[in-house]
């Protein structure tokens, strides 16, 4: 598997094993004596090579290969280890020369972020104190769960039944008791005299259940519901909290298929975005103008992705608004770069490489760097920062032929822009004359606390403008000498 051109350092912590030699202190040593009386103490110098957090969403982190093995020497900066974060694969370097004395996590498994992953020994007569604590952590670690029996568990006994409450004492009969209307219509139908009946009701007041005594008819056995757990009260969603999916049965014949570790961090951040209210516009916007700009400069290297994102992040600089996120339910995060993030569907997942700077580069420089972030993207070797920094997303499905979609609000941006497929449209001008023009519908998802209906509708205008009059995206390329 390719590795990434710029490690990640691991960090690393020192561990000392003591050996303790005591040496003689006979009382004819006088001096000598003294001075080897004291204890020797021959410390082994060991260092656990932790599992490092490749992200800021990174919960563990799998091992895809070791790149030194049990008994290499390595030096401070040599990669050891290729790990999988949820977003690609990363060499990881370490920080002190030694030799590597235990792998604890062998290649194809999982472990923690901060988990010790290996040990590290400084010289060849620590190796044995390095075996010694790997041995230990190994019986340190928590044993597994045993997996689930297919049997049903017994269900939890019964909790005891309350104690009724004491019943009311009857009232002698003989008393004027108030009967209730249903113990009326039975005295009436098996012809029971109210006043020999002794009331057990509140206050002496004739029941049912006491008519139903008086006449000799037996009591209905009550059916007791089953235990069950006490009926949580309603109250309102927390803001910011996040819906849990309901866990469905597998359908039979079906075979289930764990998610990778990028499958997993995307299924978490779109869970995490229906806790934002999000809403959606959308733009039909002419492209005549620049399609035909794509066709001058698409001979030297520049898709339409790109002018796209340049376009985006020129409408950005004038609304910047939208280009703020609200990170904690409670402020404007206004941010000073505008990064556009891009979707982009690789083997196994989605990832969003980020074009930094989109508003100050030109449409070639973009482009290069562009076609650098989709290889490393393709092959999982994407640095942190280069798919974790974007402040507006553009996902682009028109190559597809798809001409309208809604893209999911990523967490922590205030917009994404969904780009459709432009196709020929008839439109009719002013005048009222007919033509056909080529058309494409955008529509934006936004964080509707920081951004609001105006403030998008601002921004798809002015983004209609440059895709319709595409002079302003080769403005920073003329000035800087480079002709289209």
């Amino acid at each position: 598997m390719a590795t990434a051109p710029a490690p990640v350092s691991l960090s690393a912590a020192a561990s000392t094993v003591p050996a303790r030699l005591l040496v003689g202190r006979g009382a004819a040593a006088a001096p000598v004596a003294r001075r080897r009386a004291r204890m020797v103490v021959v410390r082994a110098k060991i260092r656990e090579i932790f599992m490092p957090a490749l992200s800021s969403t990174m919960t563990e982190g799998k091992i895809v290969s070791w790149s030194a093995a049990e008994g290499d020497r390595v030096a401070k900066g040599d990669a050891v280890v290729v790990v999988e974060s949820d977003k690609a694969d990363m060499d990881v370097e370490t920080f002190h020369d030694g030799i590597v004395a235990a792998v604890l996590v062998p290649a194809g498994e999982s472990a923690p972020v901060g988990a010790p992953i290996a040990l590290l020994a400084e010289s060849e007569d620590d190796l044995q104190a390095a075996l010694a604590k790997a041995q230990e952590l190994s019986k340190a670690q928590p044993q597994q769960a045993p997996p689930p029996s297919d049997a049903a568990a017994p269900p939890p006994p019964p909790p005891p039944p309350a104690a009724a409450p004491a019943a009311p004492a009857p009232v002698a009969a003989g008393t004027k008791g108030i009967a209730t209307p249903q113990a009326k219509k039975l005295a009436k139908q098996h012809r029971v005299d109210l006043a020999k009946v002794a009331g057990t009701g509140p206050f002496g007041r004739i029941t049912p259940a006491d008519v139903e005594a008086a006449a000799g008819i037996e009591p209905k056995p009550k059916v007791v519901p089953a235990a069950s757990a006490a009926p949580v009260p309603l109250s309102a969603p927390a803001i910011g909290a996040v819906p849990q999916a309901a866990e469905l049965p597998p359908v039979p014949g079906a075979t289930v298929v764990p998610f990778t570790g990028m499958q997993a961090a995307v299924s978490k951040n779109m869970v995490e975005s229906l806790a934002v209210p999000a809403f959606r516009v959308g733009y039909p916007i002419v492209t005549d103008k620049l399609d035909e700009l794509y066709e001058k400069v698409k001979s030297k290297g520049v898709t339409m992705t790109v002018l796209l994102a340049k376009a985006a992040a020129m409408a950005l600089a004038q609304h910047p608004v939208v280009n703020a996120s609200c990170r904690d339910g409670k402020s404007f995060t206004y941010n000073t770069n505008i990064n556009i993030a891009v979707a982009v569907a690789i083997d196994g997942g989605l990832i969003t490489p980020v074009l930094e700077d989109a508003d100050k580069l030109d449409i070639y420089l973009l482009s290069q760097k562009w076609k650098e972030l989709v290889k490393k993207a393709r092959a999982k070797q994407l640095q942190p920062n280069e798919y974790s920094s974007g402040t507006f997303t553009l996902s682009n499905l028109g190559m597809f032929g798809v001409d309208r979609f809604d893209a999911i609000l990523p967490p922590g941006q205030g917009g994404i822009m969904a780009v459709g497929a432009s196709k020929p449209t008839v439109v009719a001008d002013k005048d009222g004359f007919f033509s056909v023009k080529s058309k494409m519908l955008v529509n934006v998802t936004a964080d509707h606390r920081i951004v609001y209906g105006a403030d998008l509708a601002a921004f798809l205008q002015t983004f209609a403008k440059i895709i319709e009059d595409p002079e302003s995206l080769t403005l920073i390329a003329n000035l800087t000498g480079v002709c289209i």
